[in-house]
């Protein structure tokens, strides 16, 4: 079942789904999802020094994508440009997304804004948030007595 709009400007449901589960996350822009804006789908994964974003961005350039970290926030943010369009007789169809996006992940330590890491590659922006020395686990000795 495909939820209708506009010709050329489907949605399915299992990206509406995944749409309104983001509106649960605080950074959701409620009006990303009525303006037709798009957001790329990320994972994020801690370990014990780092935490580690990958956000799934195909057909972007380097150049068009831009990360920033401020007030405790990972903001990822780019645009990507519309290709001319397929056309097959008189009918055309395009599901792809194009457009300027926005995509901004609190993060739940402070990080080592320094040693932060970002690398594209087919597709997968991978960023890397070294933890600060702050929000790292202290191991403590328990004295004997």
């Amino acid at each position: 079942m495909r939820l209708m709009r506009k010709p050329g400007s489907e949605m399915s449901l299992s990206r509406l789904r995944n749409q309104l589960d983001q509106m649960f996350e605080p950074d959701f822009a409620l009006s990303d999802l009525f303006n037709g804006g798009w957001m790329p789908a990320i994972d994020v994964m801690e370990s014990k020094d780092k935490l580690t974003v990958k956000a799934e961005l195909p057909g972007f350039k380097r150049e068009d994508l831009d990360v920033s970290v401020h007030e405790n926030n990972l903001v990822i943010s780019g645009e990507r440009k519309t290709e001319d369009e397929q056309k097959e007789a008189e009918f055309y169809r395009s599901e792809r997304f194009y457009g300027r996006f926005q995509r901004s992940i609190s993060l739940p330590y402070s990080v080592d804004t320094g040693k932060i890491d970002a690398r594209y590659r087919d597709g997968v922006l991978t960023i890397t948030l070294p933890k600060s020395e702050q929000a790292k686990a202290k191991q403590i000795q328990v004295a004997a007595d």
